[in-house]
């Protein structure tokens, strides 16, 4: 089931391989996803006060222990959460679940991508991602459908019912998956080989900054995602017609991870990344621009938040893959440092941003127009810090 040399060297992958790594990476968006149409039922039953409150230790395991035993610890905090969430009698224990959610959650969606990088590096690799991604849009594309007519048929806590589901499936079809880190690849799970990785990490500047840019449209889209019910609900009144408006625009965002995949083995991963943020900022300026003149019908909203979609979709595949590039030989550590440290950025920018909507999307906007902005600067600083360091600018470094 795993590819052969070829197929890594070209960015090809057999289709049910795919799929297996797009169902642990989709475990995140699944989690958040689903439970979007039933927030105001889970408010009525627990008693949320406010609306506005609706909103690394697994990559060095798997790099000492393997990839599957990573992810089985991972899916069994998860599958705890989640009993947890579905059985909570009030708001505390309901937090507290998709709290001990979110930490298993981390083991699947990191091991995820250490295995790719185990496989696979440079331009094939960010190839191998956008495929992946293109089928994990397929996720918030239906779960909100889903999680809505769950809600209706037997009560929001059955969509927990589907997120148990999820974590079996997804478990079983790992343990048929070949091990892609073998014994003698592996490192000891010790205090100094630890800090040595993590060293290693933190003091590649080129990694460090593709990071930063990625946790920056990630802030972005992540106030998005927080004030999506709000603005879709409230501000444009679309009701039960939310989920269908959701799932277009994850359609937009596959669309263009799938494009990623044609484009990025001619064009280079760089050059995508560079386009991309530009299109980022630019829509947001032009959606505030406009905003603040006229109001804003849904349908102006939806084709300025097209190419914002597109240009996100461009870069968290590409910037993904270059943060990593270098750092194969501790991939899962790497992969951990990455994705923890750009959403611990991610995550308090865009709730903080996703406070500021009211009566307007134009907050939101005007994040995509700051973040992608900023994103461009960190990719411009990694270029430059590449450039200085003399490496070759070969096939495999995705330029």
């Amino acid at each position: 089931m795993l590819p052969d040399e070829k197929a890594r060297a070209e960015g090809r992958a057999p289709l049910p391989f795919l799929v297996f790594l797009a169902t642990l990476t989709s475990v995140i968006a699944l989690t958040i996803d689903a439970i979007l149409p039933a927030l105001d039922a889970i408010s009525d039953a627990l008693g949320f006060a406010d609306p506005a409150d609706r909103q690394p230790i697994f990559g060095p395991l798997s790099d000492a222990i393997g990839r599957r035993p990573a992810t089985m610890l991972g899916w069994a905090l998860y599958v705890a959460g989640t009993l947890v969430a579905m059985l909570a009698p009030n708001l505390g224990w309901t937090i507290a679940g998709r709290v001990l959610q979110g930490v298993g959650a981390a083991g699947p969606r990191v091991v995820a991508t250490a295995i790719v990088r185990d496989l696979y590096e440079g331009r094939a690799m960010a190839r191998i991602v956008s495929l992946i991604m293109t089928v994990f849009m397929l996720v918030p594309m239906f779960a909100p459908l889903i999680g809505q007519g769950l809600e209706i048929l037997a009560g929001w806590r059955a969509i927990f019912g589907l997120y148990l589901a999820m974590a079996v499936l997804s478990a079983g079809w790992h343990l048929t998956i070949p091990e892609t880190l073998p014994p003698e690849r592996r490192r000891p799970l010790r205090v100094r080989p630890l800090a040595r990785a993590f060293a290693e990490v933190l003091t590649t500047p080129a990694t460090m900054l593709y990071t930063a840019g990625a946790g920056m449209i990630f802030a972005s889209f992540a106030a998005f995602l927080a004030a999506a019910q709000q603005v879709y609900e409230e501000i444009y009144g679309l009701g039960e017609l939310f989920p269908a408006v959701f799932a277009l625009m994850a359609l937009v965002f596959a669309a263009a991870q799938f494009a990623n995949s044609k484009l990025v083995m001619t064009v280079g991963m760089r050059a995508i990344c560079r386009v991309a943020a530009i299109m980022v900022m630019a829509a947001g300026l032009a959606a505030v621009a406009i905003g603040v003149s006229w109001a804003m019908p849904l349908w102006l909203f939806l084709v300025l938040l097209s190419p914002v979609f597109v240009g996100a979709a461009l870069l968290f595949a590409n910037l993904q893959a270059l943060a990593l590039e270098p750092l194969g030989h501790i991939a899962g550590t790497a992969s951990a440092v990455v994705m923890s440290i750009s959403t611990l950025a991610a995550v308090p920018l865009g709730t903080l941003l996703a406070r500021q909507v009211e009566n307007s999307a134009l907050p939101i906007f005007g994040g995509f127009a700051v973040f992608g902005a900023l994103t461009l600067a960190a990719i411009l600083a990694a270029e430059r810090v590449r450039t200085a360091s003399g490496r070759p600018a070969g096939h495999g470094a995705g330029r």
